[in-house]
C-alpha cells in the first residue's frame, strides 16, 4: 500500500534526483503520466537497469534519453523506498499535444504565404515548443526586414480536445516605422546631407513620395555600397562603417538611423604603372587607366575649395572597372587563366599639409592562352544541332574569346527556338595544357502557333485572320507560314515556305504565292486583285556570317476597280503583269530579336521591273534602309537573364524609282499613319504627299499625285525592352516624298513625336503608338498640330 501511495501522490516539483545513499540497487520500474506511450517503450528507452546498482550518472542517461523523443514537455524520476525495503523508481511524464494545424492570423501587410513559410511546425506530430519559439522570432525578424517594427507576434495554443491543439500565430502589425532623420556621426570632410544624398533609404519628406520608408536590405546596401563608393570614388579608401543603429520611437513610429563612420584620409594619384604584360603593350595597358598622366586633366577636386584644382584624386570605382576592361581585354583573347593584381601603394608626403599618394600598378601574369577543345551543346530535344552550331562563331580549335562566346550566345537567343533568357554558356577544362570545353545549354520551347481572331487597321477596315506559323519545322530552322485574312474589305491568303541551308548548303531560300483582294477604306483606294508568287535565294559572303547578297524573281497580276482604276491610270490590259527580278544585299548583326538591343542592320536593294522582262510596265526601284542600336542601360538581370533593357536606335531609310510604274502605283511610295506605305506617326496615312502635306487626305480622293517616285524617313527611339514580347519607346520620326527621284531633298521633313508600346502575343502582334505631328496643318494651310493614335492588331502589325 505504501508503493501506491508514493505512486499516486509524487511529490512536486517533479525533477530528478539523486539517490540519497548512493548507487542503490533497483527492484522494480513504474511509469506515470503517460497515455499515448507504453509503458514498456519509455521503460526500454530509459535503460534503467533491474537488480543492479544505479547513480545519478544513470538518471541523467534516462532523461537525455527520454526527452530526446521529443514527446514530453517535462520528465522526472523518482526513486522510494517500499514497506518492505525494496527499491522502486518512478518516472513520470507530462506528454506535448499533438498539433492539429497551424493558423496565422492579422498577417495584411505582409503576405500570409511569407509567414507561414516561416513555419516549420509538423502537424499530427507532437508540438515542440523550440520550433514554436523558432517561429515567432523568425517572423518578428521579417517584419522588422519590411520596416514593421512595432509589429507583435504572440503564439497562442487552442485545445481541440485531451491530446489535440491548434497553433495560432495572433500577429499585430502596427505601424510601419518612417525614417524621420538620418544623422551621420564622425564625418568631417562631409556635410550630413552630402552623405545622405547617395543613400537610397530618405528621410520622410513635404512631398507625398518621401515616406521615409524603411528597408533593412536597403539600408544594408547603402552602408554596404553605395557610402563606400561615393567616399572611394574621392579617393577615402581607409572609410569604413562603425557601427548603425536604428533608434525606433514605439509611440510614434519613428526612426532615427545613427551610422558611425571612419572617414580616413583622402589620396591623390601618384604614378600609374604596369608589370609582366607581353601580350599588350605597355601603352595599350595604360591607355585603360582612368587617371591622365597630367594631374590637372584628372578627376575633379575632391572637395570644393579644398585648393589645388590639380590635384588628380584617386577614384576607387573607376579603378576597379578600369582592371575589369583589362581582365575583359585580355579574355577577347584567349587568356583566360590571366591575372590581374591591381596594386596600391601608399606614399606619405614629405610635407604633413600634403595629402598622401597611391602609388598605382597593375601585375599581370598572363599564361598561356585557352584554346577551345569541344564545343557541346545540350538540352535540344527538336532542334538539329546543326541548326544551333550554324549560329556558332567560335569552333574547335580556335583560341577562346568571350567577346565571340557572347556573340554566339546572343545568335542562339535570336534563333526564337528556346526558352528565355538561356543559361549562359559553361566553360569546363579539357586537359592538363588549358584547354577548355565550351558547353551550350538550351531548353526547347513550343515555336509553332495557329492564331486566329480579328484584325483592324486603318486602311482595310474590321476583319478576321487565321493563321498557321512554325518557325523550325522538321527541327530544322526551315520556317513554314499560312496566313487567311478576311472581311468586308480584305481577303488576302499568303503562303510561303523558307529553308536557310537549302540541302545542307549555306544558301537559303524562300517561296512563297499570295492572292489578295484589299479595298483600302481610307483615302478610298478602291479595290486591287492581286495574285501571284516570288522565289528568293540567298548566298553568304565569304568570311562573313552576317552579310548575304539575295536574288529574286517575282511575277505578278494586279486588277483594278473602283478608285483605283483611276490612280493607275488608262493601260491597255484586263490583267496587269509585273515581272520583276531583284538584287539585295543584308547584313544584320542585332541581337535581342524581335526587339533589338545591340547591333546593326543595313539593307541595299535594286530591282528591274518590265523591259525585257515582259509585263505591262518598266521601272527600277532602289531602296536603301540602315537601322542601329546600342545599349543605354540596363535594371536587373545580366548578360544572360533577364531585366529591364533600355536601348537608343537610329533607324532611316529611303527610296527611288526611275521609269513610269504604269498601273503599278502601289510600287511608288506614300506616306503618313502606320498602316499604308511609308509610316510617319502623327500624320493621317497619305496625307505627306509630293505637294506637301494634306489635310483632307483621311476623307478619301486621294489623287496619283500622292505618291512619290522617292522617299526619305529616319527614326531616333529611346527603347525598353521588358521581354520578348514587350517593347516600349519614346521616338522622333521624320520623312518626306518627292515627286521624281531627281527631286529628292531631305532638308524639309515634316515631324512626328510620341511613345509607343509593343506586345507579341499568341494571337499575333499588336502596336500602340499615340505620336504629336509637328507640321500638320489645316485646311486654310494655317498650322494646327496635333496628336495622332495608331493601332494594329494581327497581321497587320
Amino acid at each position: 500500500m505504501a508503493i501506491v501511495l508514493a505512486v499516486a501522490s509524487p511529490p512536486a516539483p517533479l525533477r530528478a534526483q539523486e539517490p540519497s545513499d548512493g548507487a542503490a540497487t533497483v527492484d522494480s520500474v513504474e511509469v506515470v503520466g503517460n497515455r499515448r506511450t507504453s509503458r514498456e517503450a519509455i521503460v526500454n528507452t530509459a535503460g534503467i537497469p533491474i537488480r543492479a546498482p544505479i547513480g545519478y550518472r544513470d538518471i541523467q542517461r534516462a532523461l537525455r534519453a527520454l526527452y530526446a523523443l521529443a514527446q514530453y514537455d517535462d520528465v522526472a524520476i523518482h526513486r522510494y523506498t517500499g514497506s518492505e525495503g525494496e527499491e522502486i523508481v518512478v518516472i513520470s511524464v507530462r506528454e506535448r499535444p499533438l498539433l492539429s494545424r497551424t493558423v496565422v492570423r492579422g498577417a495584411e501587410k505582409v503576405s500570409e504565404r511569407s509567414v507561414r513559410d516561416l513555419i516549420e511546425t509538423p502537424t499530427g506530430r507532437p508540438l515542440d515548443p523550440g520550433l514554436v519559439e523558432r517561429a515567432r522570432i523568425r517572423i518578428d525578424s521579417l517584419y522588422e526586414a519590411h520596416g514593421y517594427y512595432l509589429a507583435a507576434v504572440r503564439p497562442m495554443l487552442l485545445p481541440q480536445d485531451s491530446d489535440h491543439v491548434v497553433l495560432l500565430f495572433d500577429v499585430s502589425e502596427g505601424r510601419r516605422v518612417a525614417i524621420a532623420a538620418i544623422r551621420i556621426e564622425g564625418n568631417r570632410d562631409f556635410t550630413d546631407a552630402q552623405v545622405v544624398s547617395h543613400f537610397k533609404t530618405r528621410p520622410e519628406g513635404f512631398w507625398w513620395f518621401r515616406r521615409g520608408d524603411y528597408g533593412e536590405e536597403r539600408l544594408r546596401e547603402d552602408l554596404e555600397q553605395r557610402l563606400p563608393a561615393f567616399y572611394g570614388g574621392r579617393g577615402y579608401i581607409d572609410f569604413r562603417v562603425v557601427h548603425d543603429t536604428l533608434i525606433v520611437d514605439r509611440g510614434s513610429g519613428k526612426a532615427t538611423v545613427v551610422v558611425t563612420v571612419e572617414e580616413g584620409r583622402p589620396y591623390r594619384v601618384g604614378t600609374v604603372t604596369t608589370d609582366g604584360n607581353h601580350l599588350f603593350s605597355t601603352d595599350q595597358v595604360l591607355s585603360l587607366s582612368p587617371f591622365s598622366d597630367r594631374p590637372g586633366g584628372g578627376l575633379r577636386c575632391l572637395i570644393g575649395g579644398c585648393g589645388d584644382r590639380d590635384v588628380q584624386w584617386f577614384d576607387q570605382g573607376a579603378w576597379e572597372a578600369a582592371t575589369q576592361r583589362l581582365r575583359t581585354q585580355y579574355a577577347n583573347e584567349g587568356y583566360i587563366y590571366a591575372e590581374i593584381r591591381p596594386r596600391m601603394e601608399r606614399v606619405e608626403s614629405p610635407d604633413s599639409a600634403e595629402p598622401p599618394r597611391l602609388q598605382l600598378s597593375w601585375e599581370i601574369a598572363e599564361g598561356r592562352p585557352a584554346i577551345i577543345n569541344r564545343v557541346d551543346i545540350l538540352g535540344n530535344e527538336v532542334t538539329h544541332e546543326r541548326v544551333i552550331r550554324e549560329a556558332i562563331v567560335i569552333l574547335p580549335g580556335d583560341v577562346f574569346a568571350q567577346d565571340r562566346v557572347l556573340r554566339s550566345y546572343q545568335n542562339i537567343s535570336n534563333l526564337g527556338f528556346f526558352q528565355q533568357p538561356l543559361p549562359f554558356p559553361d566553360t569546363r577544362p579539357a586537359n592538363d595544357q588549358g584547354d577548355i570545353d565550351l558547353v551550350f545549354r538550351v531548353q526547347e520551347r513550343h515555336t509553332g502557333n495557329v492564331n486566329f481572331g480579328a484584325s483592324m487597321g486603318q486602311g482595310t477596315g474590321v476583319g478576321g485572320f487565321l493563321g498557321l506559323d512554325e518557325p523550325n519545322l522538321f527541327g530544322q530552322g526551315k520556317r513554314g507560314r499560312l496566313q487567311w485574312q478576311f472581311g468586308r474589305n480584305i481577303n488576302d491568303f499568303d503562303l510561303s515556305y523558307s529553308d536557310p541551308a537549302l540541302y545542307g548548303s549555306r544558301v537559303s531560300g524562300t517561296v512563297a504565292v499570295h492572292n489578295s483582294r484589299i479595298r483600302y477604306t481610307v483615302a478610298d483606294l478602291g479595290r486591287i486583285t492581286t495574285r501571284g508568287g516570288s522565289l528568293q535565294l540567298g548566298f553568304p559572303l565569304p568570311r562573313s556570317r552576317y552579310s548575304r547578297v539575295f536574288g529574286s524573281y517575282a511575277l505578278e497580276f494586279e486588277s483594278y476597280s473602283g478608285s483605283s482604276r483611276g490612280l493607275a491610270g488608262t493601260f491597255r490590259c484586263a490583267n496587269c503583269v509585273r515581272s520583276t527580278v531583284g538584287l539585295s544585299f543584308l547584313r544584320d548583326t542585332r541581337v535581342d530579336l524581335p526587339f533589338a538591343t545591340a547591333g546593326a542592320m543595313h539593307q541595299v536593294g535594286a530591282s528591274l521591273t518590265g523591259g525585257v522582262l515582259g509585263g505591262s510596265a518598266a521601272f527600277q526601284r532602289y531602296d536603301v534602309e540602315t537601322r542601329w542600336y546600342a545599349p543605354a542601360g540596363q535594371v536587373g538581370g545580366g548578360p544572360a537573364s533577364s531585366g529591364v533593357r533600355f536601348v537608343l536606335g537610329l533607324a532611316t531609310k529611303s527610296g527611288f524609282v526611275f521609269g513610269n510604274a504604269g498601273p503599278f502605283f502601289r510600287q511608288l511610295f506614300a506616306m503618313g499613319g502606320t498602316q499604308y506605305g511609308v509610316p510617319l506617326r502623327g500624320y493621317d496615312e497619305f496625307s505627306i504627299t509630293p505637294e506637301g502635306f494634306n489635310p483632307a487626305a483621311s476623307l478619301g480622293g486621294v489623287p496619283r499625285s500622292a505618291f512619290g517616285h522617292s522617299y526619305f524617313a529616319a527614326t531616333a527611339e529611346f527603347g525598353a525592352r521588358f521581354s520578348q514580347q514587350i517593347y516600349a519607346s519614346l521616338f522622333y520620326d521624320a520623312g518626306n516624298v518627292w515627286a521624281s527621284a531627281r527631286g529628292f531633298n531631305p532638308t524639309r521633313l515634316f515631324r512626328g513625336a510620341g511613345l509607343g508600346v509593343a506586345v507579341i502575343t499568341p494571337l499575333g502582334p499588336l502596336g500602340l503608338d499615340y505620336a504629336y505631328g509637328f507640321d500638320r496643318t489645316d485646311l486654310l494651310g494655317r498650322p494646327a498640330p496635333g496628336w495622332k493614335l495608331h493601332f494594329k492588331i494581327g497581321n497587320f502589325f
